[in-house]
């Protein structure tokens, strides 16, 4: 992903999942940032590492594009959400160009890195998430 250059919003979004919560209640939430503006276009939270979580973020961050016409790429590490056949069509089906880290090394996902580092930080979501009422994905 350093190969490319990023100039403009809504052209390449990223994603990463992380956790929240505490021990005894432990929750992981999946977001969808784009890289140029920090704006968060998806998320959700779950209690399972499931893919159902990161399809929901993914769905909504579909919703929320404007600009279907334009080129997008979505940048994430390799993990089983993320190269799962449901996870790969609706990147496909909405026309969404799939990239992914070469390596297991968290400064090829520098920017959702950045975002979870962020949002538990500053925010302190870890502390203060509480359990939400799940509902199933809608396409």
């Amino acid at each position: 992903m350093s190969a490319v250059e990023i100039e403009k919003p809504k052209s390449v979004w990223v994603s990463d999942i992380t956790y929240v919560g505490t021990r005894t209640n432990l929750l992981y939430l999946a977001l969808i940032t784009d890289a140029y503006s920090k704006k968060i276009v998806g998320y959700d939270v779950s209690d399972s590492l499931s893919v159902e979580g990161s399809l929901r973020a993914l769905d909504m961050a579909v919703k929320s594009r404007l600009y279907k016409a334009e080129p997008l790429i979505h940048h994430s590490d390799r993990g089983l959400q993320y190269c799962s056949n449901d996870y790969q069509k609706l990147l496909r089906d909405n026309g969404i160009k799939p990239s992914m880290t070469e390596k297991y090394d968290p400064y090829e996902s520098a920017i959702a890195e950045r975002i979870n580092g962020i949002l538990k930080q500053e925010f302190d979501i870890a502390k203060k998430y509480k359990r939400p009422e799940f509902k199933e994905r809608t396409h």
